[in-house]
């Protein structure tokens, strides 16, 4: 199983990734729990230890380690630097390891954007391409509002991308702009979370002004949420709420993609 969870910030996908990675942690399977978001906080959302966060370096920030395997400096652009630089060793290298879950924190491209021809951006992207399409293992991407670290070469190995989203014209917005760009890469199963739903007319916004995506299920708005967070507790230990609908959610995605359909 390899999955993509994006969505605008604070709409609740980092929340989804990390019930996912421990409802899939808790069937056995072996978990890589990526964070490729640029502002980083997957290991707090599982409850990782904060002082090992703190340790935790991103892939992105390691300037020897990139000059190493790519042949130049982070940071340069033009020039020469290898394509394909050696990145099978460091999922298992620089990975945190809590509780059944492997955490490996990306980091941000510090310059040139999405497209940018940079070191840093070439071992990335040959990491999250070795990633999917190398590793036996449940991978869970938990990524921006975007498809940044995905390409045409590894969009065919992502089972499915979810989308997450709150009750509003905004984060629906963002959806559909991210069915856009999935789609310019070639990745085409596409599903909708609905979170922070109160009511079934909450749940009936998402349904209705959904970009043509299927909707897998919703999470509830939860107040124990938010003080799990400020107590730095993971949600899937501290709201059995999230846990249940988060279960329902993962069932249904089994389900969508046994039918294997296709957004539209």
């Amino acid at each position: 199983m390899k999955l993509a969870v994006t969505g605008k910030g604070g709409v609740g996908k980092t929340t989804l990734a990390s019930l996912l990675a421990y409802l899939y942690a808790e069937q056995g399977r072996t978990v890589l729990a990526i964070d490729a978001d640029p502002s980083p906080c997957l290991g707090a959302a599982l409850g990782f230890d904060p002082a090992a966060l703190q340790r935790l370096t991103p892939i992105a920030a390691m300037a020897e380690l990139i000059s190493e395997r790519t042949g130049a400096q982070p940071g340069t652009m033009g020039g020469y630097f290898r394509l394909n630089p050696r990145v099978d060793d460091l999922p298992d290298r620089f990975a945190l390891h809590e509780r059944g879950i492997r955490l490996l924190q990306l980091g941000a491209v510090g310059k040139g954007g999405s497209g940018c021809i940079c070191p840093e951006s070439v071992l990335l992207k040959q990491l999250v391409a070795h990633i999917l399409l190398r590793r036996d293992e449940v991978v869970l991407l938990d990524m921006y509002a975007g498809v940044e670290h995905l390409g045409r070469a590894t969009a065919e190995a992502v089972d499915a991308l979810i989308a997450v989203v709150e009750p509003g014209k905004r984060s629906l917005d963002t959806a559909a702009q991210i069915k856009r760009l999935a789609s310019d890469i070639g990745l085409r199963r596409l599903y909708l979370v609905g979170n922070k739903i109160q009511t079934a007319a909450d749940a009936g916004y998402v349904a209705a002004h959904s970009p043509g995506l299927p909707v897998l299920g919703y999470l509830p708005y939860s107040p124990a949420a938010q003080a799990a967070d400020r107590a730095g507790q993971a949600a899937y230990d501290a709201v059995p709420a999230l846990v249940t609908a988060a279960r329902e959610i993962a069932a249904a995605l089994e389900r969508a993609l046994a039918g294997a359909p296709a957004a539209t």
